[in-house]
């Protein structure tokens, strides 16, 4: 472990960038660094949480494939990590895996007794461990300020020993602190916090249950002597979305208000608790971000061209005398 005390080095304002992008994708599409100066120009975030997202068929499939063209490859890390630096931003790399039937990886979970010709922990475990412990790599190579070794896995969350076991794994590749990013509402639930670092979780939370989930969050952060951040935050630009953040499907029709409302109770209340040490945006597209003119007709959870945008400006601009 770092520190038993460790905290973070001030606050993490961060942006989710290049989520799902493909191999080689730095190469093919060079306006990536466009996009990841604009980034920095029109919200002020000082971090930027890089995804690098394998893959597996079904969520009781136990293959995750990590080395395939629609993973992003060491060069494309490396290509990001240093433009990232030159702005004057810090890194974040985070392990992830999806599904390619479009099941969310809350869902991957099998049988805890093993049954005979069933898929099992004892398969699965290992080769997402290859795939977290491949990204430690370069989580190390590229001196990361922070690794995060898993996201939303609600259905492997109570497998308490396989995860100390691949966090013991990961901490012999990469020296600096761990996080792991547990869903919404599993901050108090999780038994393993001890191991990691930091604690993080996604704070999709109701526009309207802000503070009553902070403070919860609060008493898991003060119990378990760790630091706290949202790995993952944000809202979609739709009507009714500021009330189901966390559903991107979920809303009326395109409504730059409803995000904007929800940012702006987000932030006031991170100035309410500063337990929180750091925010992660979601999301930011490397290859795929539409011309700032365009946003008032984008009604996803980017916040480029949007009011919302203009909010996490000022929220940024607070923090430099956070």
């Amino acid at each position: 472990m770092i520190n038993e005390h460790y905290t973070l080095d001030g606050f993490l304002n961060a942006y989710t960038f290049g989520f799902c992008e493909k191999r080689f994708f730095t190469r093919e599409h060079p306006q990536w660094k466009t996009s990841l100066s604009e980034l920095k120009r029109t919200t002020g975030c000082n971090t930027i949480i890089l995804p690098v997202c394998a893959w597996q068929e079904h969520a009781y499939s136990t293959e995750v494939v990590s080395d395939s063209p629609d993973v992003m490859c060491e060069d494309d890390v490396a290509a990001v990590c240093n433009y990232a630096r030159e702005l004057g931003l810090k890194i974040i790399l985070k392990a992830m895996v999806n599904c390619r039937d479009g099941y969310w990886r809350a869902y991957i979970r099998f049988f805890d007794s093993p049954v005979p010709t069933e898929p099992s922990w004892a398969d699965w475990f290992p080769s997402w461990g290859d795939h977290v412990k491949r990204v430690a790599r370069m989580a190390e190579d590229q001196h990361a300020d922070l690794f995060c070794i898993g996201c939303e896995m609600v259905g492997t969350d109570h497998r308490e020993q396989e995860w100390r076991h691949l966090i013991s794994e990961v901490r012999a590749i990469y020296h600096g602190p761990i996080t792991y990013n547990c869903d919404k509402y599993q901050e108090d639930r999780l038994t393993w916090w001890d191991a990691v670092d930091v604690i993080s979780s996604s704070g999709y939370y109701p526009v309207d249950e802000l503070d009553q989930n902070f403070a919860r969050i609060r008493d898991v952060a003060e119990r378990e002597n760790k630091p706290f951040m949202f790995m993952e935050c944000g809202c979609p630009s739709r009507q009714n979305s500021q009330y189901r953040p966390n559903d991107w499907r979920f809303g009326g029709e395109t409504d730059m208000a409803a995000q904007q409302q929800w940012y702006e109770a987000f932030t006031a209340c991170i100035e309410r608790h500063p337990f929180v040490r750091g925010t992660g945006w979601w999301d930011w597209s490397a290859t795929r971000l539409s011309p700032i003119e365009s946003g008032a007709g984008n009604n996803g959870y980017c916040t480029y061209g949007k009011p919302a945008n203009e909010t996490l400006l000022r929220f940024s601009e607070k923090l430099q005398n956070y």
